[in-house]
């Protein structure tokens, strides 16, 4: 089984999460076998504690590659699926099913926000991770302020905090920086 290695960068805010990003390819003509050994095995893995859920991407096009992603609460619950007997088996019983491993990818925290899909390449330096993050919480926060603080300033602080955290961790998430990092994908990725 042919492996690419990457460089794993960790990176600063990092909760600890990890997410698993694998592409294999697979034989023409034995993709409905493969499919079925995937499900399997991503269904085995959601059985296990901190398991935070899973994905199968079909390819793009005609013989490109598949993509199983698996996210796990902590470096802890990873480790506990990669060295788990029932990892091992559902390996042992791939032969003859056409498919190789042909990238794997660790993504941790906020690399996440900055990996492209579909390729193996590591995230770009801290330096520059915190450039685009810094340019993504302070339109939120000056917004966030300017909208929630005049109905949120006679709750107690810790009410507040918490307030003012979901609503910038949800929008950090889901709307400033995936359109930070498109913006600035040609930056973030020149070496």
């Amino acid at each position: 089984m042919a492996t690419t290695h990457t460089t794993e960068h960790p990176v600063p805010a990092d909760n600890g999460e990890v997410n698993l990003l694998i592409a294999r390819q697979v034989e023409p003509g034995h993709e409905e076998t493969f499919e079925a050994w995937a499900h399997g095995i991503l269904e085995t893995a959601a059985g296990f504690p901190d398991h935070l859920g899973y994905g199968l991407f079909r390819p793009a096009r005609d013989g490109g590659p598949w993509f199983l992603v698996h996210r796990f609460r902590n470096q802890a619950a990873f480790q506990r699926w990669q060295d788990s007997p029932e990892r091992a088996q559902w390996f042992s019983n791939c032969l003859g099913h056409h498919h190789t491993e042909i990238a794997r990818r660790e993504l941790h925290g906020m690399e996440t926000w900055f990996a492209k899909p579909g390729t193996a390449r590591p995230a770009p330096p801290r330096w520059k991770m915190a450039i685009s993050s810094g340019l993504a919480i302070f339109p939120i926060s000056l917004a966030g302020n300017a909208v929630l603080g005049p109905y949120l300033v006679d709750l107690h602080f810790v009410v507040r905090t918490a307030a003012f955290a979901v609503v910038f961790s949800t929008l950090m998430t889901y709307v400033a920086m995936p359109a930070v990092s498109r913006l600035l994908r040609p930056w973030l990725t020149k070496d």
